[in-house]
């Protein structure tokens, strides 16, 4: 997959382009509803042998539409998002820089420069899409913007009990810490990539439970404070183990600083500067300040036997 960064004006030029189908949307979190646009766009793609390609943006339109907002946190950021469309098939991806000029193009200027002057033959979007300023344009009247030079398709609302899919819903579920309801919603688990750090150093020496600090991404979405039961993803390896997102209430040294650890189970090797993937399954419980020491020790043995259970 090729990937391409533009900003308004881009310089490619149709004539340099392959003639492609295009899925368009920003697409955070690629869930069910995101992946049939996607496949789409790659089966149409496949039937008129052109190539398929994605427009997503960055960053999120309401970074620049909402003011006070400075940062967005994402359900798949875009390293992830990345990867996905790569397994996805998808040959070119786009991604558009999303500033104020951008949200002032009119959808006309719009489809001219992104849709038309990208050689897109071939549109598919959700049927809530819309383009342009204020999102004047979308999928009821865009025949009047394509004028001809491209065909396009809609693809209606993918819902899951009796409820949209969506990325709102998903970030709604992540407040809850529902994360096995999101996966089915992702139709593969939610995952959390990040680096090893130096921590308290406090899980293997006091307590019994070794575990990886994980530095915080601050550009991803983590589900609520509690304990969870991951898969853990190193290398070419697979391990079970079990996760908390928390402030560490216990210990009044840990300041209430925001932290990802996690105890492998069954492996002690020394993962500092190590990148690793947490694949989140299931909510065990929630953060809790305990007495002391030995409180805490006896809830983590509860926990890792509730996850070997879960897991067995």
């Amino acid at each position: 997959m090729r990937t391409f960064e533009l900003t308004y004006p881009h310089t490619l030029t149709e004539a340099d382009i392959p003639e492609t189908v295009c899925a368009i949307g920003f697409f955070d979190g690629i869930h069910k509803g995101h992946q049939r646009l996607i496949e789409k766009a790659v089966e149409v793609a496949k039937e008129k042998n052109m190539e398929s390609a994605v427009i997503t943006f960055h960053p999120h339109p309401s970074v620049v539409l909402k003011k006070g907002t400075e940062h967005v946190q994402y359900i798949t950021p875009l390293r992830e998002k990345q990867e996905i469309l790569q397994q996805m098939n998808v040959d070119r991806l786009y991604i558009i820089k999303f500033n104020e000029e951008l949200s002032k193009l009119s959808p006309e200027d719009f489809i001219d420069h992104f849709i038309i002057g990208l050689h897109i033959k071939h549109l598919v979007a959700g049927f809530d899409y819309s383009f342009g300023h204020k999102g004047a344009g979308n999928m009821s009247n865009i025949s009047d913007y394509s004028r001809g030079r491209f065909d396009y398709t809609v693809i209606d609302k993918v819902t899951m009990d009796d409820e949209k899919v969506s990325s709102t819903r998903i970030r709604d579920l992540l407040k809850q810490g529902e994360v096995a309801t999101i996966n089915r919603l992702l139709g593969r688990p939610l995952k959390y990539t990040s680096v090893v750090i130096h921590g308290a150093q406090r899980g293997g020496p006091e307590l019994g439970y070794p575990t990886a600090n994980l530095k915080i991404n601050e550009d991803a979405l983590l589900p609520k404070l509690g304990v969870y039961a991951v898969k853990v993803r190193y290398k070419n390896a697979i391990y079970e183990g079990m996760a908390s997102v928390g402030t560490n209430p216990t210990f009044k040294e840990d300041k209430g600083n925001l932290s990802v650890e996690v105890n492998i189970f069954d492996y002690n090797n020394d993962l500092y500067g190590e990148e690793l993937q947490l694949e989140w399954h299931e909510f065990i419980r929630d953060e809790k300040k305990f007495a002391g020491k030995e409180e805490l020790i006896a809830q983590l043995a509860d926990d890792e036997e509730t996850i070997r259970n879960y897991f067995r």
